[in-house]
């Protein structure tokens, strides 16, 4: 997809209007949108599940002081161990708008990553040796596409605005980061 070119994007926006539309006739298929934001240090991350049009499972967790590509990992990992579960499901489509994290599923080689990679690979294994046809499918939906469940999803990540219950910790980390500054520099 070209993000700048807007036909491009109206396209993309019909292919996933199109699996909205399967999905209300096909009782085999979820879709998974999740999404994942840092607000001062503390990650939230959002995922609905969704079968036949009404969202069946919302999670949200709330990590501290984790990168981007370890929060959207993680919220994969939980939303696959909820969906493979669902009774009679074989096709699996997870939209995200940080494709990027989910190549990591597939590289060996991410050595921080991999307590998350070997978690999701031994749960799809199980989901693909329960029937030969299963599959999974992990599609981009970048936030200003604005497509109507990424918005839902996009929004409810907005209204959080969590509070650190221990904020003095993030205190006691900036006097530390302060005091370190001062070693240095001297």
């Amino acid at each position: 997809m070209n993000r700048k070119s807007k036909n491009s994007i109206k396209t993309y926006l019909c292919k996933l209007n199109n699996i909205t539309l399967y999905l209300s006739t096909d009782s085999h298929l979820i879709i998974v949108v999740l999404d994942a934001s840092i607000k001062n240090n503390v990650t939230t991350l959002i995922s609905h599940i969704h079968v036949h049009n009404s969202s069946v499972i919302k999670m949200i967790h709330h990590e501290v002081n984790i990168t981007s590509t370890e929060a959207e990992l993680f919220v994969i990992r939980c939303s696959i161990n909820q969906a493979i579960y669902l009774p009679n499901i074989n096709q699996i489509i997870v939209i995200t708008d940080s494709i990027h994290a989910t190549k990591r599923i597939f590289d060996s080689l991410s050595h921080p990553y991999q307590l998350h990679l070997s978690a999701i690979s031994c749960k799809l294994r199980y989901f693909f040796k329960r029937d030969n046809n299963n599959y999974i499918e992990f599609w981009n939906c970048p936030s200003h596409c604005k497509w109507y469940f990424y918005n839902i999803v996009d929004k409810e990540m907005k209204k959080f605005d969590l509070i650190p219950i221990f904020s003095c910790k993030y205190s006691w980390d900036f006097s530390r980061r302060t005091e370190c500054d001062n070693i240095l520099n001297s």
